[in-house]
């Protein structure tokens, strides 16, 4: 039998990985503020391959800033041509704030503590409140669809909605 290959430990770069697929971090050639300047979204940053018309799978990390509370809910957002997921890089807790649809418009919210080990995927035309990190500024690998069309829609409520003080620990 043959004495096995020392393999070479390389650093992951852009360049060097380049062959393969894609390294997946902030760039902060592609950052825009988002989510009324709370969010930093490094856009694009992979694409899943998928096949068929112009739509694409594109693969983000949104940088968002904590929420202070209490916290007014004023707005919610959907988008009708494709889901959404946010799965934490950071391993701190986060909310997730979504609302039934009430002929076209969102109903009262659903507030979620969601542990940093958990992710979610919002189905394509749920209401949603954006990215809202508690705590500490947290990143999140999120997948989302690019493509022709408006893929947001915003909601901004009549009459607000108060998240009270949050209490994260166990």
């Amino acid at each position: 039998m043959n004495a096995a290959a020392v393999l070479t430990v390389r650093p992951l770069t852009r360049e060097a990985f380049s062959p393969f697929g894609t390294v997946i971090e902030p760039d902060p050639s592609t950052m825009r503020l988002i989510n009324g300047g709370n969010t930093e979204r490094y856009h694009a940053l992979a694409e899943a391959e998928a096949a068929g018309d112009d739509a694409r799978v594109i693969v983000n990390i949104f940088r968002g800033s904590p929420r202070a509370f209490p916290y007014t809910v004023t707005m919610m957002e959907r988008h009708p041509f494709g889901s959404q997921s946010f799965s934490p890089i950071d391993d701190r807790p986060w909310l997730v704030v979504v609302a039934e649809d009430e002929g076209g418009r969102p109903g009262v919210p659903w507030v979620f503590l969601a542990s940093g080990r958990q992710g979610v995927n919002y189905r394509r035309n749920v209401w949603h409140h954006p990215l809202m990190t508690v705590g500490e500024t947290s990143d999140f690998l999120v997948v989302d669809r690019s493509g022709e069309g408006n893929n947001l829609e915003e909601f901004f409520y009549d009459q607000p909605f108060i998240i009270e003080k949050l209490e994260t620990s166990a």
